[in-house]
């Protein structure tokens, strides 16, 4: 029994001893059995209250505990991994940018999934937190500097910013390293084709020959000097080329552009001692005015002939063994039509060549009728009819090697085309999905169809259609990833990009999974509040009316549902309802406004009201009556929280 009965059970036995008790007495015993038993009765009332309150808190306080773990870690990951995504650093080859965009292809495959699942796991304990702080009147829960909600997203923000833009580095430094290895080949091969023609040709022009021959040789020596001219003035748009091509190597940013300019410049200087050397040996050679006979006249004939043909050989050879880098069917198409329209020329050079052949058969003819003992070579051209035929057949058998590396490419490119179509039908299905589906949870969360429950259960049956639809999203993903592979960079048969629909699809389960948690907020909210379901679709309706309630259209609507307001007022309400001065006032808050005058909740003073019945009336309780009226574990939570005096007394207040 509670020491409060002592005192009327020592009377009653009082009582029995009495053989005929008075009636005075007995009610003053029956009235201190009244007030014993009504005493101990509010002290049980008092430690439930307390025990509610404290589990709250203890509840409350795990859920804060584990958002600032969980803010801590997402945030301190976006840090490290920014860093990593801003680094713009270029690798001189192609395999080490491929390397760093696998890197980045395992980042957005592997690591980055679990943190967005991180993010909206920790809005939503957030805005669980927060609902459970108000229907218990607790202040809100403000998180520590710098690990705010805001905090986060714009942390979040700051990384998909840094992660599209390294992509797009990636991609653009790819595309540049394959133009410097195009552009550094075709350099070599002209420069090498340039440099074995001039192997030789300044020894040549630095000859002092024609000052011991003879009138005869001579006049060869100047025939011959003229078609090297004409050779030389055909190699002028080859060194041309090997300059434009060194220019554009610097101009990229060439590793190797060093030894590029070196090669370069060396080529030139050589060109102008040509082109010095070429113009010094004409003057001496111009001295002679007497023309050759015939068939020196039909050995000129031949170089001169023979000279632009066997250049136009050696360039359709470039031409045939030129490497090319397309990435649409079109170029391909327009490089397999321009190999066409060079066959189709090949007749016309094939009698171009007989022509040439012919000239010098006839000099041959000539020669032997007027037993005239020719040389074997002629003097004014090292172009033979041998070299000719060599080369010839050298382009004939080019020519189905271009043919079948033109049509390997045609098959890749239709292959790169296949897989853009392939991707383009998966995604214009995929991308109007996540739209009509974000768009259907909006009119969910807005209607005003059923139950809280039915809501909440149609939201879930939603949220299952979302999940049940990710195999789609992987099939596209592998479609991707197959497109990146093959370095397609543009797809003209969509307007989806993979990242259009990665963000549209964790927006779509945050969407979800917040509109989720705002239901269930809202039947924590009835539910303590007490709030019926024709009230919780008058709030609805009313907040409804809105597209979104600023301050003005909350006192417009306070207003007329009759309250009388002034501004000190209105501030005072705005600064529950709106804490954080957003301007904006959220249905939830709405909610907990036209609810809180009607509800039971735990309030201060109820509390402090409760202590002191535990306490006995006493402004103070003692750590010893905590431990008998309350649990255990809650008893010692409360005295963890208490200032107690050396007497091992609280202030109730």
């Amino acid at each position: 029994y509670p020491a409060s009965l002592s005192l009327p059970l020592s009377l009653c036995a009082d009582i029995v001893g009495t053989l005929r008790p008075d009636e005075k007495a007995i009610m003053t015993y029956v009235s201190c059995f009244y007030h014993a038993f009504s005493g101990a009765q509010k002290a049980e009332t008092a430690a439930n209250r307390i025990c509610k309150v404290l589990a709250v808190n203890q509840e409350n306080e795990h859920l804060m505990e584990d958002y600032e773990r969980l803010a801590s870690d997402l945030l301190e990951w976006i840090r490290r991994t920014i860093p990593w995504l801003e680094d713009r650093v270029p690798q001189k080859t192609i395999q080490e940018m491929q390397q760093k965009l696998e890197d980045f292809r395992d980042y957005r495959r592997v690591h980055k999934p679990p943190k967005v699942q991180e993010k909206c796991q920790l809005e939503i304990n957030f805005n669980t937190l927060q609902t459970k702080l108000r229907l218990s009147n607790r202040p809100a829960f403000m998180p520590s500097e710098g690990r705010m909600v805001s905090d986060i997203n714009n942390g979040w923000q700051h990384l998909e910013q840094a992660e599209k833009g390294y992509e797009e580095w990636l991609l653009n430094e790819i595309r540049r390293l394959e133009r410097l290895d195009h552009l550094a080949e075709k350099f070599r091969q002209k420069a090498s084709i340039h440099e074995a023609w001039t192997d030789g040709k300044e020894a040549m022009l630095r000859q002092r020959d024609y000052e011991t021959a003879t009138l005869a040789d001579i006049r060869a020596l100047i025939r011959k000097h003229e078609a090297f001219e004409s050779d030389l003035a055909a190699h002028q748009d080859r060194v041309e080329q090997i300059a434009a091509i060194a220019q554009e190597l610097n101009e990229l940013d060439y590793y190797d552009s060093h030894n590029v300019n070196t090669r370069c410049q060396k080529i030139c200087d050589q060109w102008d001692a040509l082109g010095s050397l070429t113009h010094s040996r004409r003057e001496a050679l111009e001295k002679t005015e007497k023309q050759l006979e015939t068939i020196d006249q039909l050995h000129l004939e031949y170089a001169k002939q023979a000279a632009p043909f066997n250049n136009w050989m050696e360039s359709a050879m470039e031409d045939l063994q030129d490497m090319f880098i397309v990435h649409t069917i079109e170029e391909i198409e327009g490089l397999i039509s321009a190999h066409d329209q060079f066959k189709s020329t090949l007749p016309d050079a094939d009698r171009e060549r007989e022509a040439i052949l012919a000239i010098h058969k006839e000099a041959q003819r000539i020669a032997e009728s007027n037993h005239i003992k020719l040389s074997g070579s002629n003097p004014y051209t090292t172009v033979t009819p041998q070299i000719i035929n060599s080369k010839w057949e050298k382009v004939q058998q080019l020519v189905p090697k271009r043919d079948h590396a033109l049509l390997e490419e045609q098959s890749k490119q239709q292959s790169n085309e296949h897989l853009r179509r392939q991707f383009a039908s998966q995604a214009n299905v995929v991308g109007p999905w996540i739209q009509t589906k974000m768009e259907e949870i909006g009119r969910i969360s807005i209607e005003m169809h059923g139950t809280l429950e039915d809501q909440l259960s149609h939201l879930k049956q939603y949220e299952r259609s979302i999940v049940d639809y990710k195999p789609n999203l992987d099939l596209l993903e592998q479609q991707h990833q197959l497109i990146q592979e093959a370095l397609i960079f543009d797809n003209k048969h969509t307007n989806y990009t993979m990242e259009h629909i990665r963000v549209g699809w964790e927006q779509l389960l945050t969407t979800i999974a917040r509109t989720i948690n705002e239901v269930e907020n809202q039947i924590l909210t009835r539910d303590a509040k007490g709030i019926s379901q024709e009230q919780m679709q008058e709030f609805r309706a009313s907040f409804n009316h809105f597209d979104s309630m600023d301050s003005d259209d909350f006192r417009a609507l306070l207003i007329s549902t009759g309250y009388s307001l002034g501004d000190a007022e209105f501030n005072r309400i705005m600064s529950v309802v709106d804490p954080n001065h957003s301007g904006l006032v959220t249905f939830q808050a709405f909610i907990d406004f036209m609810s809180r005058e009607t509800t039971d909740t735990d309030t201060a003073d109820q509390v402090i009201a409760s202590f002191k019945v535990l306490a006995g009336d006493k402004n103070y309780i003692t750590a010893e009556e905590l431990r008998r009226e309350l649990p255990p574990d809650q008893a010692e939570y409360c005295i963890a929280r208490m200032s107690f005096s050396t007497a091992c007394t609280a202030r109730a207040t």
